[in-house]
């Protein structure tokens, strides 16, 4: 055989003995994985999935805007009437933060989903959580809002939805009546900046129609209507329904928080069914450590509040005026906070607090 025919018979069989090897060493580390399919388009043009809870099954739209029901998702109901014991709750969906729903008379839960109609990875995840009064709904609401910081600095902005609402980068919340809904925007392919922009365009419209189909009265708790508006940071309120201030039995209670000129404070409100109520909740008060009375006009209590023995007292100037209690508190997140400030400045505002009501009660009459 001469040269020219054996390298025109080898070459193929190198080439081919080559390749055999590639293809053995790729069957030995197993086959790639697929491309990710992307999400399909027009996953809503058919309006979008069912609610299979039925009882908060009308207070979902099937679609929003470009956004549908997934209708490859599933409801998940927790609590009472529901598929799953609220135990579960704490395991399959908040974890950790189940015991602050508890403590708020957290009674029944859902969670569903909400996906783009365009095809995008953006989803809406929903928390609708309902409670054993609409007192103690609104104060989860507000503590999510507020969330133990400072709301000149952390709290999102107002949104116009349900009874109250509030939207920030990427989350949503909604009042009304004994329900809180909780709605979180998520698309991992958006950078920070796009995400916060989607969730403004996103959010909103799903936030108001929850809150249209929601039950329930709009109107928060009279000691929160009680608050005066001016001067008060946007959503910086806080109602505990059980113990205003932290302290024992003085039962549900609005503080308000406020800023003019460089200044801030908060104001405290409480508003009972009668005098004698309010008398026992001054009473109680009376009882805190180092408290006393001030100015002789007024008639006034004061009294610092701590978190624990190391913190800063934030001492608080307190009135009662018929089933009415009114009163006036240092501002920890202003800084610069002294153990013992003087109550003037404070027995100032709560005196205009108080005309200010009494203008109103007269003007009400």
């Amino acid at each position: 055989m001469n040269r020219a025919l054996l390298a025109t018979v080898a070459i193929p069989i190198v080439v081919c003995l080559l390749s055999c090897k590639h293809d053995k060493r790729q069957a030995d580390r197993g086959a790639p994985p697929p491309p990710v399919a992307p999400a399909k388009a027009r996953v809503c043009a058919s309006g979008g999935g069912e609610v299979t809870d039925k009882l908060s099954a009308s207070f979902f739209a099937r679609q929003v805007g470009d956004y549908c029901l997934d209708p490859n998702g599933e409801t998940r109901s927790y609590g009472q009437d529901a598929e799953r014991v609220i135990d579960r709750l704490c395991t399959e969906v908040v974890d950790g933060e189940c015991v602050v729903y508890q403590s708020y008379g957290l009674e029944r839960f859902v969670v569903l989903r909400y996906v783009d109609g365009n095809g995008s990875p953006g989803s809406v995840t929903v928390y609708l959580s309902r409670y054993t009064t609409s007192a103690n709904a609104y104060g989860f609401f507000t503590k999510r809002v507020v969330a133990d910081s400072d709301p000149l600095e952390a709290a999102p902005a107002p949104l116009d939805a349900g009874g109250a609402g509030a939207i920030g980068t990427g989350i949503a919340y909604v009042w009304r009546g004994r329900y809180v809904g909780e709605l979180s925007y998520t698309n991992e392919e958006e950078p920070p900046e796009q995400l916060k922009r989607s969730s403004e365009h996103v959010l909103p419209g799903l936030a108001r129609s929850l809150g249209d189909k929601l039950t329930g009265d709009k109107q928060p708790p009279e000691a929160v209507r009680a608050l005066p508006e001016q001067d008060r940071i946007r959503l910086g309120i806080s109602f505990d329904p059980r113990n205003v201030l932290a302290i024992k039995d003085t039962g549900p209670g609005a503080v308000g928080y406020y800023q003019h000129e460089g200044s801030r404070w908060r104001v405290l409100s409480i508003v009972r069914s009668d005098e004698a109520s309010a008398q026992d909740i001054m009473r109680t008060l009376e009882h805190q450590p180092a408290a006393k009375r001030v100015d002789k006009q007024l008639r006034a209590l004061r009294f610092p509040v701590r978190n624990d023995d190391s913190s800063v007292p934030q001492y608080w100037v307190i009135v009662r005026r018929g089933e009415r209690i009114v009163g006036v508190g240092d501002e920890p997140y202003a800084g610069a906070a002294v153990q013992n400030p003087p109550a003037s400045d404070q027995l100032q505002r709560l005196s205009a607090l108080l005309q200010g009501q009494s203008a109103l009660d007269r003007a009400g009459k």
